[in-house]
C-alpha cells in the first residue's frame, strides 16, 4: 500500500504503516483483505487467487489479462484479473480494471466492495470511502462491507473508527474469522502484538477461517520472538513452496529491529 511522498512527519509514519500494513499482506499470499469475496476463480480447472503462491500469480497475469479481454463484462474475470494485478504490484492497471467493472456493474454491491478496495490500494482512500458506503445499505447493513470500510479506516490511521466498524459487523456476523482477523490486524498496526495475536487466535480457531488467517497469526508470534511456533502455524495446510515463501519472509520480519518503535518514535515527532 504506497503512499505518496509527504515531506512532514506525518507522511513519515503513515508510510510505514502502509509498509507494515503491506508486509501483513504479502505473509498471506492473498492481498490485504481478508474478505473471500475479493478473489475468485476462473474456469473448472483454474486455480483459486487466494491459493496461488507467488511464482504462480506472477505467470498468471498474462492468461487473466486474456480472459477478461474476450469477457470484459464478467465481473467475476474483471474482479480475479485485479486480485492478480494488485498482488504482482500492479495497483494503478488493477485500478483501472475495476473502475471498468465498476461502470459496467455500478449498482453490484461486490463489485463496489471491490472496487473501494482497488481505489485503497492506489492510495485513493477517500474515493475509496465513497465507493464502499454507496455499496452499503444503512437498513440492512453488509457485514462484509462494514469489516472492507474498516480496513481502510485503519490504512488512513483511524483506527479507533476501524474497530467500531469491526465490532458492528460482527454484530450482524458474530465470530466471523475474516472481521475478527482484520481487528487483529488493526493491532498489528498499532504495534500492539498481544492484542493481535489473542484476536488472531479467536480467528483462526473459527469454522470457516482459511490460510490467510492463520498466516497473518503466524507473522504475529513470529514479531513477538516465537518464531519456531510462528513457522508451525505458517507451514499448516500449504503447499511447500508457499510454506517455504511464508517462513522466508517471516524471517525477513524478523530480522527487522525495532520497527514498532520506530514508528512510536515517529508518531511523537509529528505530534
Amino acid at each position: 500500500m504506497a503512499e505518496r511522498s509527504e515531506c512532514n512527519g506525518s507522511g513519515i509514519v503513515k508510510r510505514r504503516r502502509f509498509g507494515l500494513l503491506a508486509a501483513a499482506c504479502v505473509i498471506a499470499l492473498a492481498g490485504c483483505a481478508t474478505d473471500p469475496r475479493s478473489t475468485g476463480s476462473i474456469g473448472v480447472r483454474a486455480k483459486p487467487v487466494e491459493q496461488m503462491n507467488a511464482q504462480e500469480l506472477s505467470q498468471s497475469v498474462a492468461r487473466y489479462s486474456e480472459l477478461y479481454e474476450r469477457n470484459p463484462r464478467d465481473k467475476r474475470i474483471g474482479m480475479a484479473y485485479a486480485s492478480i494485478l494488485r498482488l504482482n504490484g500492479r495497483d494503478d492497471q488493477a485500478l483501472a480494471v475495476m473502475r471498468q467493472v465498476a461502470i459496467i456493474h455500478s449498482k453490484d454491491r461486490e463489485v463496489l466492495a471491490a472496487y473501494g478496495k482497488a481505489l485503497a490500494g492506489a492510495g485513493e482512500f477517500e474515493a475509496a470511502l465513497d465507493a464502499i458506503r454507496r455499496a452499503q445499505t444503512p437498513d440492512n447493513p453488509d457485514w462484509r462491507l462494514l469489516s472492507a470500510e474498516g480496513a481502510i479506516l485503519d490504512q488512513t490511521g483511524n483506527a479507533a473508527g476501524a474497530r467500531e466498524l469491526y465490532q458492528r459487523a460482527l454484530q450482524v456476523r458474530p465470530n466471523e474469522p475474516s472481521v475478527l482477523s482484520n481487528l487483529g490486524m488493526s493491532y498489528l498496526l498499532e504495534g500492539d502484538l498481544k492484542t493481535a495475536e489473542a484476536h488472531l487466535r479467536d480467528a483462526s480457531n473459527q469454522p470457516g477461517a482459511d490460510s490467510r488467517v492463520r498466516q497473518n497469526l503466524a507473522m504475529v508470534v513470529g514479531l513477538q520472538g516465537r518464531f519456531e511456533e510462528a513457522e508451525r502455524i505458517a507451514r499448516q495446510e500449504l503447499s511447500p513452496e508457499q510454506a517455504e515463501a511464508n517462513v522466508a519472509y517471516l524471517r525477513k520480519m524478523m530480522s527487522q529491529q525495532n520497527a514498532w518503535s520506530l514508528i512510536k518514535k515517529d508518531e511523537k515527532k509529528a505530534n
